[in-house]
C-alpha cells in the first residue's frame, strides 16, 4: 500500500448507473456504461469508479452476503448525452478527502482498506460520505499483481 493522504477532489461529471445486488455487479455494469459511452461517441475524462454506500467493512459484508448492496459506478465524461432508464448523467460530488492507492488483485484490498480507515481514525478524521474506487488500469491489459486501484473517503 502506498502513502495515505489528504487531497482536494473537484467535483465531475460522470454518467453512471445504481442497482442493488452484490458487488459482483461491478463487473457487469462498468462494461455496459463503456458500450453505452461508445455507442453514443462520449467523450470518457477518467477512470471508471465504484461508489461504495455501505459505511464500514462489516456494512458491506452484510449487504454481500444479502445481495441487497447499494452498487453504484460511473465514468467521468466531457459532456451529458441522452439518459436511459438506468443510465444517468450527474455530478459526483468533490470535497476534501483520504487517499491512497491498492495495488494488486481487487479481493486482496481488505487489508489495505483496514490500514486506510485506521489512518483516518488516528488522524481524528471522520468519514462524511461514500467511499470510491477509482481503476486505474484493466485487469486484462495487467497481470493481477499489477492492478492499480485508488481508494477514496469525504473526511471532515
Amino acid at each position: 500500500m502506498s502513502d495515505i493522504h489528504i487531497v482536494e477532489v473537484g467535483p465531475q461529471l460522470v454518467v453512471g448507473m445504481r442497482k442493488t445486488g452484490k458487488y459482483e455487479l461491478i463487473a457487469v455494469m462498468l462494461p455496459e456504461l463503456f458500450q453505452y459511452t461508445f455507442d453514443k461517441g462520449i467523450e470518457i475524462t477518467g477512470g471508471p469508479t465504484f461508489i461504495c454506500h455501505e459505511a464500514g467493512e462489516e456494512a458491506a459484508m452484510k449487504a454481500e452476503r444479502e445481495g441487497n448492496a447499494d452498487v453504484e459506478v460511473a465514468i467521468p465524461v466531457a459532456k451529458k448525452a441522452e439518459e436511459t432508464d438506468t443510465i444517468k448523467f450527474y455530478e459526483l460530488p468533490g470535497g476534501k478527502m483520504a487517499k491512497t492507492i491498492h495495488k494488486g488483485p481487487y479481493e486482496d484490498s481488505t487489508e489495505t482498506y483496514r490500514q486506510f480507515f485506521a489512518w483516518i481514525e488516528e488522524k481524528g478524521l471522520t468519514i462524511t460520505g461514500p467511499t470510491r474506487e477509482i481503476y486505474l488500469n484493466d485487469p486484462v491489459e495487467v497481470s493481477p499483481e499489477e492492478i492499480l486501484t485508488e481508494i477514496y473517503a469525504p473526511v471532515d
